[in-house]
Protein backbone atom coordinates (compact mmCIF):
# COMPACT_ATOMS: atom_id res chain seq x y z
CA UNK A 1 0.00 0.00 0.00
CA UNK A 2 3.05 2.54 0.95
CA UNK A 3 4.64 1.91 -2.71
CA UNK A 4 1.20 1.96 -4.66
CA UNK A 5 0.79 5.28 -2.65
CA UNK A 6 4.34 6.82 -3.48
CA UNK A 7 3.58 5.60 -7.30
CA UNK A 8 0.35 7.78 -7.31
CA UNK A 9 2.06 10.69 -6.15
CA UNK A 10 5.42 10.28 -8.49
CA UNK A 11 2.43 10.32 -11.70
CA UNK A 12 1.18 13.37 -10.05
CA UNK A 13 3.95 14.92 -10.00
CA UNK A 14 4.92 13.62 -13.25
CA UNK A 15 1.37 14.94 -14.91
CA UNK A 16 1.76 17.97 -12.91
CA UNK A 17 5.35 18.71 -14.58
CA UNK A 18 4.31 17.93 -17.94
CA UNK A 19 1.32 20.07 -18.06
CA UNK A 20 2.04 23.24 -16.17
CA UNK A 21 3.69 26.14 -18.11
CA UNK A 22 6.80 24.20 -18.25
CA UNK A 23 7.75 22.36 -21.25
CA UNK A 24 5.38 19.70 -22.57
CA UNK A 25 7.26 17.17 -24.26
CA UNK A 26 6.56 14.38 -27.26
CA UNK A 27 6.07 10.80 -26.67
CA UNK A 28 9.19 9.60 -26.08
CA UNK A 29 9.84 6.00 -28.72
CA UNK A 30 12.76 3.21 -28.10
CA UNK A 31 12.38 1.82 -31.42
CA UNK A 32 12.35 5.21 -33.18
CA UNK A 33 14.55 3.96 -36.11
CA UNK A 34 11.20 2.23 -37.32
CA UNK A 35 8.29 5.21 -36.08
CA UNK A 36 10.42 8.20 -37.80
CA UNK A 37 7.50 9.48 -39.73
CA UNK A 38 5.66 10.73 -36.02
CA UNK A 39 8.69 13.20 -35.58
CA UNK A 40 9.96 13.80 -38.79
CA UNK A 41 7.09 14.85 -41.89
CA UNK A 42 10.40 14.46 -44.37
CA UNK A 43 10.48 10.76 -43.54
CA UNK A 44 7.47 10.05 -45.84
CA UNK A 45 8.15 8.07 -49.03
CA UNK A 46 11.78 7.49 -47.75
CA UNK A 47 10.99 4.01 -48.43
CA UNK A 48 9.72 4.18 -51.87
CA UNK A 49 6.85 1.82 -50.96
CA UNK A 50 3.29 1.91 -49.12
CA UNK A 51 4.66 1.81 -45.54
CA UNK A 52 2.10 1.03 -42.53
CA UNK A 53 3.47 0.77 -38.96
CA UNK A 54 1.01 0.49 -35.91
CA UNK A 55 2.85 0.70 -32.42
CA UNK A 56 1.68 0.30 -28.58
CA UNK A 57 3.79 1.95 -25.80
CA UNK A 58 3.30 0.85 -22.27
CA UNK A 59 5.42 2.79 -19.50
CA UNK A 60 5.76 1.87 -16.03
CA UNK A 61 3.88 -1.52 -16.10
CA UNK A 62 3.41 -4.08 -13.48
CA UNK A 63 2.56 -1.99 -10.47
CA UNK A 64 -1.04 -2.21 -10.45
CA UNK A 65 -1.62 1.52 -10.65
CA UNK A 66 -3.92 2.92 -13.17
CA UNK A 67 -2.47 5.53 -15.20
CA UNK A 68 0.48 5.15 -15.89
CA UNK A 69 1.85 6.42 -19.57
CA UNK A 70 0.72 4.57 -22.95
CA UNK A 71 1.05 5.61 -26.22
CA UNK A 72 -0.96 4.03 -29.81
CA UNK A 73 0.51 5.29 -32.37
CA UNK A 74 -0.95 4.34 -37.09
CA UNK A 75 0.75 5.97 -39.47
CA UNK A 76 1.47 5.17 -43.16
CA UNK A 77 3.32 6.77 -46.01
CA UNK A 78 4.09 6.46 -49.49
CA UNK A 79 5.54 7.95 -52.73
CA UNK A 80 2.50 9.36 -54.87
CA UNK A 81 4.23 11.01 -57.77
CA UNK A 82 7.84 11.78 -58.80
CA UNK A 83 9.68 13.52 -55.82
CA UNK A 84 6.52 13.87 -54.06
CA UNK A 85 5.27 11.57 -51.35
CA UNK A 86 2.11 11.85 -48.62
CA UNK A 87 1.79 10.76 -45.27
CA UNK A 88 -0.53 10.43 -42.46
CA UNK A 89 -0.26 9.64 -38.74
CA UNK A 90 -2.08 9.16 -35.51
CA UNK A 91 -0.98 9.27 -31.83
CA UNK A 92 -2.77 8.78 -28.89
CA UNK A 93 -0.67 9.40 -25.56
CA UNK A 94 -2.11 9.09 -21.96
CA UNK A 95 -0.63 9.76 -19.38
CA UNK A 96 -2.72 9.85 -15.96
CA UNK A 97 -4.96 12.55 -15.58
CA UNK A 98 -4.40 13.67 -19.37
CA UNK A 99 -4.86 12.23 -23.02
CA UNK A 100 -3.64 13.63 -26.17
CA UNK A 101 -4.54 12.69 -29.69
CA UNK A 102 -2.63 13.86 -32.71
CA UNK A 103 -3.89 13.90 -36.33
CA UNK A 104 -1.28 14.89 -38.81
CA UNK A 105 -0.80 14.78 -42.55
CA UNK A 106 2.42 15.05 -43.92
CA UNK A 107 4.21 16.46 -47.18
CA UNK A 108 7.72 15.63 -48.00
CA UNK A 109 9.44 16.59 -51.70
CA UNK A 110 12.80 14.84 -52.83
CA UNK A 111 15.88 16.24 -54.03
CA UNK A 112 17.91 13.74 -55.50
CA UNK A 113 21.76 14.90 -54.63
CA UNK A 114 23.67 12.58 -56.40
CA UNK A 115 23.28 8.77 -57.38
CA UNK A 116 22.50 7.30 -53.94
CA UNK A 117 21.79 10.39 -51.80
CA UNK A 118 18.42 11.86 -51.32
CA UNK A 119 17.03 14.98 -49.71
CA UNK A 120 13.81 15.08 -48.61
CA UNK A 121 12.20 18.35 -47.15
CA UNK A 122 8.62 17.75 -45.36
CA UNK A 123 5.71 19.55 -43.93
CA UNK A 124 3.64 18.72 -41.41
CA UNK A 125 0.11 19.66 -40.52
CA UNK A 126 -2.41 18.61 -38.23
CA UNK A 127 -5.28 18.84 -35.47
CA UNK A 128 -3.79 18.51 -31.26
CA UNK A 129 -7.01 17.59 -28.45
CA UNK A 130 -5.42 18.17 -25.46
CA UNK A 131 -8.23 16.21 -22.40
CA UNK A 132 -7.13 16.63 -18.69
CA UNK A 133 -9.36 15.80 -15.60
CA UNK A 134 -8.18 15.49 -12.57
CA UNK A 135 -10.88 13.49 -11.41
CA UNK A 136 -9.19 10.34 -12.60
CA UNK A 137 -6.19 10.58 -10.01
CA UNK A 138 -9.24 9.67 -7.81
CA UNK A 139 -11.14 6.91 -9.68
CA UNK A 140 -11.38 3.94 -7.03
CA UNK A 141 -10.25 5.57 -4.48
CA UNK A 142 -12.24 6.62 -0.59
CA UNK A 143 -11.01 10.56 -0.40
CA UNK A 144 -12.05 12.71 -3.46
CA UNK A 145 -9.88 15.48 -4.41
CA UNK A 146 -11.10 19.12 -3.36
CA UNK A 147 -13.68 20.17 -6.22
CA UNK A 148 -12.55 24.04 -5.93
CA UNK A 149 -8.25 22.60 -6.94
CA UNK A 150 -10.00 19.86 -9.84
CA UNK A 151 -8.94 20.20 -13.30
CA UNK A 152 -10.75 20.15 -16.70
CA UNK A 153 -10.12 20.62 -19.99
CA UNK A 154 -12.10 18.58 -22.41
CA UNK A 155 -10.62 17.92 -25.82
CA UNK A 156 -9.34 21.35 -26.28
CA UNK A 157 -8.34 21.96 -30.08
CA UNK A 158 -4.96 23.36 -31.11
CA UNK A 159 -3.37 23.49 -34.60
CA UNK A 160 -0.47 21.82 -35.39
CA UNK A 161 2.39 22.33 -38.08
CA UNK A 162 6.09 21.29 -38.60
CA UNK A 163 8.91 21.49 -40.89
CA UNK A 164 11.52 18.27 -41.35
CA UNK A 165 14.65 17.43 -42.99
CA UNK A 166 16.08 13.87 -43.90
CA UNK A 167 19.09 12.93 -46.03
CA UNK A 168 19.48 9.47 -46.89
CA UNK A 169 21.19 6.49 -48.98
CA UNK A 170 20.87 2.99 -48.84
CA UNK A 171 23.36 3.14 -45.47
CA UNK A 172 22.78 6.73 -43.89
CA UNK A 173 20.45 8.45 -42.67
CA UNK A 174 20.53 12.01 -40.89
CA UNK A 175 17.06 14.18 -39.75
CA UNK A 176 16.40 17.41 -38.27
CA UNK A 177 12.56 18.21 -37.22
CA UNK A 178 10.31 19.76 -35.35
CA UNK A 179 7.19 18.29 -35.37
CA UNK A 180 5.49 21.23 -34.06
CA UNK A 181 6.08 24.92 -34.35
CA UNK A 182 2.96 26.12 -32.87
CA UNK A 183 2.96 27.08 -29.15
CA UNK A 184 -0.63 27.09 -27.90
CA UNK A 185 -1.46 27.72 -24.22
CA UNK A 186 -4.80 25.67 -22.76
CA UNK A 187 -6.47 26.76 -19.88
CA UNK A 188 -9.05 25.32 -17.18
CA UNK A 189 -11.84 26.22 -18.64
CA UNK A 190 -14.40 24.82 -16.05
CA UNK A 191 -14.87 22.96 -12.40
CA UNK A 192 -17.03 21.52 -10.89
CA UNK A 193 -17.32 24.70 -8.93
CA UNK A 194 -18.44 27.63 -10.97
CA UNK A 195 -16.71 30.22 -8.50
CA UNK A 196 -13.32 28.16 -9.30
CA UNK A 197 -10.22 30.12 -9.03
CA UNK A 198 -8.43 27.64 -10.57
CA UNK A 199 -6.40 28.40 -13.41
CA UNK A 200 -4.26 25.12 -14.11
CA UNK A 201 -1.93 25.51 -17.37
CA UNK A 202 -0.74 23.10 -20.54
CA UNK A 203 1.42 24.87 -22.69
CA UNK A 204 2.80 23.71 -25.94
CA UNK A 205 6.68 23.70 -26.67
CA UNK A 206 8.55 22.80 -29.44
CA UNK A 207 10.47 20.16 -29.85
CA UNK A 208 13.60 19.61 -31.99
CA UNK A 209 15.14 16.76 -32.98
CA UNK A 210 18.35 15.60 -34.64
CA UNK A 211 18.80 11.85 -35.67
CA UNK A 212 21.24 9.74 -37.29
CA UNK A 213 22.62 6.30 -37.94
CA UNK A 214 24.94 4.13 -40.23
CA UNK A 215 24.53 0.79 -41.60
CA UNK A 216 27.69 -1.12 -41.80
CA UNK A 217 28.69 -4.30 -43.83
CA UNK A 218 30.70 -6.74 -41.43
CA UNK A 219 30.27 -9.71 -43.58
CA UNK A 220 27.36 -10.90 -46.39
CA UNK A 221 25.34 -12.05 -43.53
CA UNK A 222 25.85 -9.45 -40.53
CA UNK A 223 25.71 -5.24 -40.90
CA UNK A 224 25.83 -3.22 -37.86
CA UNK A 225 23.54 0.05 -37.19
CA UNK A 226 24.68 2.35 -34.78
CA UNK A 227 22.51 5.32 -34.25
CA UNK A 228 21.47 8.04 -31.76
CA UNK A 229 18.14 11.02 -31.23
CA UNK A 230 18.47 13.47 -29.41
CA UNK A 231 15.34 15.60 -28.70
CA UNK A 232 15.70 19.51 -27.21
CA UNK A 233 12.74 21.24 -26.04
CA UNK A 234 12.91 24.46 -23.98
CA UNK A 235 12.75 24.04 -19.90
CA UNK A 236 13.47 19.98 -19.88
CA UNK A 237 16.32 18.41 -20.06
CA UNK A 238 17.99 17.62 -23.06
CA UNK A 239 17.39 13.86 -24.01
CA UNK A 240 19.71 11.35 -25.35
CA UNK A 241 19.19 7.80 -27.36
CA UNK A 242 21.97 5.98 -28.01
CA UNK A 243 21.29 2.79 -30.24
CA UNK A 244 23.45 -0.12 -31.73
CA UNK A 245 21.81 -3.03 -33.55
CA UNK A 246 22.75 -5.77 -35.39
CA UNK A 247 20.90 -7.43 -38.81
CA UNK A 248 21.87 -11.01 -38.71
CA UNK A 249 20.78 -13.17 -41.97
CA UNK A 250 18.51 -10.08 -43.53
CA UNK A 251 16.03 -11.67 -41.32
CA UNK A 252 16.34 -11.05 -37.40
CA UNK A 253 17.82 -7.33 -35.90
CA UNK A 254 18.94 -7.41 -32.24
CA UNK A 255 20.33 -4.24 -30.26
CA UNK A 256 20.50 -2.47 -27.52
CA UNK A 257 20.15 1.82 -26.73
CA UNK A 258 20.64 3.91 -23.64
CA UNK A 259 18.56 6.60 -22.68
CA UNK A 260 20.80 9.25 -21.12
CA UNK A 261 20.17 8.98 -17.16
CA UNK A 262 17.03 7.26 -18.11
CA UNK A 263 16.82 3.71 -19.16
CA UNK A 264 18.67 0.98 -21.13
CA UNK A 265 16.78 -0.95 -23.30
CA UNK A 266 17.15 -4.56 -25.53
CA UNK A 267 15.70 -4.22 -29.21
CA UNK A 268 14.46 -7.19 -31.42
CA UNK A 269 13.13 -7.66 -34.78
CA UNK A 270 11.84 -9.99 -36.84
CA UNK A 271 11.25 -9.79 -41.05
CA UNK A 272 8.30 -12.10 -40.77
CA UNK A 273 8.09 -12.01 -44.49
CA UNK A 274 8.97 -9.56 -47.51
CA UNK A 275 6.45 -7.04 -46.34
CA UNK A 276 5.74 -7.68 -42.73
CA UNK A 277 8.28 -7.19 -39.87
CA UNK A 278 7.30 -7.67 -36.15
CA UNK A 279 9.60 -5.22 -33.36
CA UNK A 280 9.93 -5.47 -29.67
CA UNK A 281 11.88 -3.71 -26.82
CA UNK A 282 12.05 -3.64 -23.32
CA UNK A 283 13.32 -0.82 -21.31
CA UNK A 284 14.48 -0.76 -17.54
CA UNK A 285 14.91 2.86 -16.15
CA UNK A 286 18.25 3.47 -14.32
CA UNK A 287 16.24 5.74 -11.86
CA UNK A 288 14.86 5.84 -8.30
CA UNK A 289 11.52 4.78 -10.35
CA UNK A 290 12.49 1.25 -11.14
CA UNK A 291 11.37 0.73 -7.41
CA UNK A 292 8.12 1.10 -8.49
CA UNK A 293 7.61 -0.79 -11.89
CA UNK A 294 8.73 -3.49 -14.33
CA UNK A 295 9.80 -1.31 -16.84
CA UNK A 296 8.46 -0.38 -20.22
CA UNK A 297 7.89 -2.43 -23.01
CA UNK A 298 7.07 -1.42 -27.12
CA UNK A 299 5.43 -3.28 -29.80
CA UNK A 300 5.57 -2.35 -33.23
CA UNK A 301 4.10 -4.29 -36.68
CA UNK A 302 5.26 -2.64 -40.14
CA UNK A 303 3.55 -4.07 -42.96
CA UNK A 304 4.68 -2.79 -47.04
CA UNK A 305 2.78 -3.43 -50.12
CA UNK A 306 4.48 -2.63 -53.59
CA UNK A 307 8.62 -3.34 -54.98
CA UNK A 308 10.77 -1.06 -53.32
CA UNK A 309 12.87 0.80 -55.62
CA UNK A 310 15.58 -1.55 -57.52
CA UNK A 311 19.02 0.85 -56.42
CA UNK A 312 17.99 0.16 -52.76
CA UNK A 313 19.81 -3.19 -53.09
CA UNK A 314 21.06 -2.96 -49.59
CA UNK A 315 18.48 -4.15 -47.19
CA UNK A 316 17.62 -0.61 -44.62
CA UNK A 317 16.52 -0.97 -41.30
CA UNK A 318 15.53 2.13 -40.86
Amino acid sequence: MKNSKLTVLVLLLLALYSYTANAQQDAQYTQYMYNTLSVNPAYAGSRDVFSFLGLYRNQWFGNNIKGTPKTYTASLHSPIAKNVSLGLNATRDEIFITQETYLDLDFSYTLHLSEKGRLNLGLKGGAHLLDVDSKRAYEGAYNQGDPDAEVFIDNKFSPQFGAGAYYFTDKFYLGLSAPNILETEHFDESSVDPNSTSSATAKEKINFYLMSGYAFDINEDLKFKPAFITKLVQGAPLQVDISANFLINKKFTLGAAYRWSAAISAMAGFQLSDQLMLGIAYDRETTELSRYNNGSFEVFLRYEIFKQNENMVSPRFF
